[in-house]
C-alpha cells in the first residue's frame, strides 16, 4: 500500500524558515513526480511546487512553482530515500495551511498541477506563520 508521511510542519514567524519532508513507501519513487499542495480553512486546495519524475528527458523544466512562492520556496527530491523536500523561505501570514505531499505518476513538473491529476496525497502537515 502507498503511504506518503509529510513532517516538518509548525508555527514559524512572518520571515522564517521551514523544511517540510515527505516520506514515500509502497510505490516506485522514481516513477512519480512529486509534489505540495496547501489547503487553508474554508479554501480549496491549491498548487505549491512540483519536481519531475525521474526520467530520461531533460527537456522541461525538473521543478515548478506557484507564482505565490515562486523565489521563496525550493523543491528537492532524495530518491534513495524515498523523499521530497520543500524548503521553505521568507514565508508569510497567506501560506498558513495545511500542506500535503502528493504524488502524480510520470508527473513533469513544468506547469501547475491540478488536485485532480494526483494519484497519491500524504496525510498534511499544518504550517501556521504569525504576523
Amino acid at each position: 500500500q502507498v503511504h506518503l508521511v509529510e513532517s516538518g510542519g509548525g508555527l514559524v514567524q512572518a520571515g522564517g524558515s521551514l523544511r517540510l519532508s515527505c516520506a514515500a513507501s509502497g510505490l516506485i519513487f522514481n516513477n512519480y513526480g512529486m509534489g505540495w499542495f496547501r489547503q487553508a480553512p474554508g479554501k480549496e486546495r491549491e498548487f505549491v511546487s512540483a519536481i519531475s519524475w525521474t526520467g530520461p528527458s531533460t527537456y522541461f523544466a525538473d521543478s515548478y512553482f506557484a507564482d505565490s512562492v515562486k523565489d521563496r520556496f525550493t523543491i528537492s527530491r532524495h530518491n534513495a530515500k524515498n523523499t521530497v523536500y520543500l524548503q521553505m523561505n521568507n514565508l508569510k501570514p497567506e501560506d498558513t495551511a495545511v500542506y500535503y505531499c502528493a504524488a502524480a505518476y510520470r508527473y513533469l513538473a513544468d506547469r501547475k498541477w491540478g488536485p485532480n491529476e494526483v494519484n497519491y496525497w500524504g496525510q498534511g502537515t499544518q504550517v501556521t506563520v504569525s504576523s
